[in-house]
């Protein structure tokens, strides 16, 4: 329901104090919590970047002491002053040995050199090599002439380098140490962590080393680290100006040893991510201490509206807009609930036969109850007199004229309402759509279930079946129910009906058929009479692509069928029985018709077809006649080879005792088949074409042979010689032996 005016004046105010409080509240502790992060995550950095220094410094003086400790052996005095050659191995030998022992104290990937300004060698990596005039002086101008101490650390291009000029403590410099720190040796060294910005930085502020993943910083911003870190204690922070319009703070720490100034940034990242979780928790905080303020400004607010909501709530059904003011709303209300009830009547008067279709189909579903049922007959205004009795009346189309099979479903709307027009209200409740396939009435009649009421109903399903073939050229069949006192029991009456409309299979079209005259038919047990030697016929026809043939077949074969079925179940019985031996017919013969996408669900179409005429239709229009034109394209190759078998065998064994019968065993045909076919091939019986080639033969002997009349006629199987003779003189027009004669005398 709408929260009115005086609702949301104690509401919002509320809510706003509340809110603005959750907010102040959640904005100090955030700010207090960020500034406490930074402070632990730069401790964090300043930890890591002493940490760092400490690890360097160590190495570095592991470097220095190892030098400065081998210039003062006296091994190192005499090999400096030796000119050694590619001869003295042994002194070679020594040197390197001498700095892979500092390698090993020293850091990993770092290249020694010694150079000897008194005899001009210089061993590098392992490797002896010799110094030119040129090499020497420049030597000493970079690293003795211009220094003024012997030991400083420069930057090269591939890292930082070590000079320690030898001996230490002499101005004389005899010897000069290099210690090559490669940029992954450093790397390795200073990268403690993953993606962590490192800056090396020498006493005059000079960048040695920063790290791969480190962004660049000028002059100025080195500059500012070099004086602050110069100023102040050993390690601090810096605040730097801006980079890509953002704020950097660089952690320092500056070595005691060297003056070396190690450098991080504070990451930017690294502290959002531990705000994360502040983040999160805070806004979980705000968030219910937001939820709980809302509730509670919710409850004050209901608590002083109370009264007006009760009002509301009693006018609640009202579809007047909600106005500013409540009172003014209320009374709006109480007009508009007036003019809603007139309304309301309105709507339910039109929606009663909507109301009364659903409670129709509702009966025939056995879905109402007793209580229900006196309810509704009352709501819908039936009142009947006592003794008053009912009949199921279902009407289903036999064919659909001249219209498409689309069209069912507006046909049996026509329908439908002519029965409405035909019927009296007084006489009926209201006509329904039942399936697709039906339409249903229960016909009302106050005077009982005597003759009258049956004659009324034949007179009504009448009518009916001449309107609709009048007005909408259509046939249509009744099935009719006993009459029944209980309106529960109308489930039971039209499936009474409905086994009536199956009977109209042995009635024909336009059947006007009552359960009473059928149910001793329905209740006797189920025979089955099948005109197997019809379908033969039929069959044979249909391998022959005889069109005639077949029609003077199916005909007696369809009449047949109906003639036995009586029961409704008999005849489906026999019509799958007769679909499935098509079937079989079909992939025996080799063509496709029934076996096609369009015939799948021929089964349920003829099943579901209760008008004779129909199911006869779809059998010769649909089925057989494409399977005859089908056969016509191939029976002629077939005739002419099996005719021609048939003569071969006559042709080869004429002597021998020759019949269709036999024959059909050889070549698994039926004898009747190959009659047809061979009749249609030579133009004449297979017995005429016996008898003529066994003629042929005889006339062939009595001119060729010294064969009695008697031995051909036997030869020839005919036990009796005289019906020989008598053939032979049918045939030639005279007797074997004057046949004989005239031959002889030529």
């Amino acid at each position: 329901m709408k929260k009115g005016r005086m609702f949301y004046k104690i509401f919002i105010p509320i809510l706003t104090l509340g809110i603005g409080l959750v907010i102040s509240f959640g904005s100090y502790i955030y700010l207090t919590t960020i500034h406490s992060v930074i402070d632990r995550v730069a401790d964090s950095k300043k930890s890591l970047i002493t940490q760092i220094k400490n690890t360097l410094e160590q190495k570095i003086k592991t470097i220095e002491y190892a030098f400065n400790t081998y210039s003062t052996t006296n091994s190192f005095r005499e090999v400096i002053k030796n000119p050694i050659t590619e001869r003295d191995f042994e002194a070679y030998r020594d040197i390197n040995s001498q700095l892979n022992y500092i390698a090993s104290m020293g850091m990993d990937g770092v290249e020694y050199s010694l150079i000897s300004l008194v005899k001009d060698w210089q061993i590098s990596d392992g490797r002896l090599s010799y110094l030119t005039e040129d090499g020497k002086k420049k030597l000493s101008a970079s690293y003795i002439g211009n220094q003024s101490k012997s030991l400083f650390w420069i930057k090269t291009d591939t890292g930082i380098r070590f000079v320690n000029t030898l001996p230490v403590f002499s101005q004389k410099k005899q010897a000069i140490a290099l210690s090559d720190i490669s940029l992954q040796s450093l790397q390795h060294t200073l990268q403690t962590e993953e993606n962590t910005p490192v800056y090396l930085l020498n006493r005059q502020g000079d960048l040695l080393y920063e790290s791969e993943s480190a962004p660049s910083l000028n002059g100025a911003q080195l500059n500012r680290i070099t004086e602050t870190a110069g100023s102040l204690s050993q390690t601090g922070s810096v605040v730097l100006e801006k980079v890509k319009h953002q704020e950097v703070t660089a952690i320092y720490a500056k070595s005691s040893y060297n003056n070396w100034i190690y450098v991080t940034l504070l990451d930017e990242q690294e502290i959002a991510d531990a705000l994360k979780t502040t983040r999160f928790g805070l806004f979980m905080m705000v968030l219910v201490i937001t939820l709980l303020i809302v509730i509670v400004a919710y409850v004050i607010a209901v608590y002083f509206n109370k009264p007006i909501q009760k009002i509301q709530r009693r006018l609640s059904g009202s579809t007047q807009p909600v106005l500013k003011n409540e009172i003014d709303w209320i009374i709006s209300s109480i007009d508009n609930i007036l003019l809603e009830k007139e309304s309301l009547e309105d709507l339910l008067e039109s929606e009663l036969p909507q109301l009364e279709t659903q409670f129709i189909l509702n009966l025939f579903h056995s879905r109402i109850t007793a209580e229900e049922l006196d309810h509704n007959m009352s709501r819908f205004g039936y009142s009947l007199a006592q003794g008053t009795v009912y009949a199921t009346l279902l009407i289903q189309l036999d064919n659909y004229g001249e219209r498409q099979a689309s069209d069912k479903d507006l046909l049996l709307v026509a329908v439908n309402r002519l029965v409405e027009e035909l019927i009296p209200d007084s006489r009926r409740m209201i006509p329904i759509l039942l399936n697709d396939r039906t339409q249903a009435t229960i016909l009302i009649f106050e005077g009982g279930s005597g003759p009258g009421s049956r004659k009324q109903v034949l007179e009504d399903a009448k009518r009916i079946v001449t309107t609709v073939r009048d007005i909408l050229k259509l046939s249509v069949s009744v099935g009719i129910s006993d009459f029944y006192a209980d309106l529960t029991f109308s489930k039971e009456a039209c499936e009474m009906s409905k086994q009536a409309l199956h009977h109209r299979l042995n009635l024909g079209k336009e059947s006007i058929i009552f359960y009473e005259d059928i149910s001793r038919v329905i209740s006797g047990p189920v025979l089955l009479h099948y005109p197997a030697e019809l379908e033969s016929q039929l069959f044979d026809a249909i391998r022959l692509g005889h069109e005639e043939q077949v029609s003077r077949t199916l005909y007696p074969l369809l009449g047949e069928m109906m003639k036995h079925s009586k029961n409704p179940l008999n005849f489906e019985v026999m019509l799958i029985r007769f679909v499935n031996n098509l079937i079989q017919l079909e992939q025996l013969i080799g063509v496709e018709v029934l076996l096609t996408e369009d015939n799948y669900a021929l089964y349920h179409r003829l099943l579901d077809i209760r008008n004779p005429e129909e199911i006869e239709r779809i059998l010769v229009k649909e089925v057989i006649q494409p399977m005859v034109a089908a056969m016509k394209e191939k029976t002629t190759r077939q005739f002419r080879s099996l005719s021609e078998q048939i003569a071969n065998i006559v042709r080869t064994e004429y002597d021998q005792d020759l019949s269709l019968e036999l024959i059909g065993e050889r070549l698994h045909y039926s004898p009747n088949y190959l009659s047809s076919i061979f009749k249609k091939e030579f133009g004449m019986t297979f017995s005429e074409y016996v008898m003529g080639y066994r003629l042929q033969m005889a006339k062939k002997w009595l001119v060729e042979t010294e064969m009695t009349i008697k031995e051909i006629a036997e030869r020839l199987q005919y036990h009796n010689p005289q019906n020989f003779i008598r053939s032979f003189r049918k045939k030639e027009h005279v007797t074997p032996g004057a046949y004989r004669a005239l031959r002889q005398d030529k």
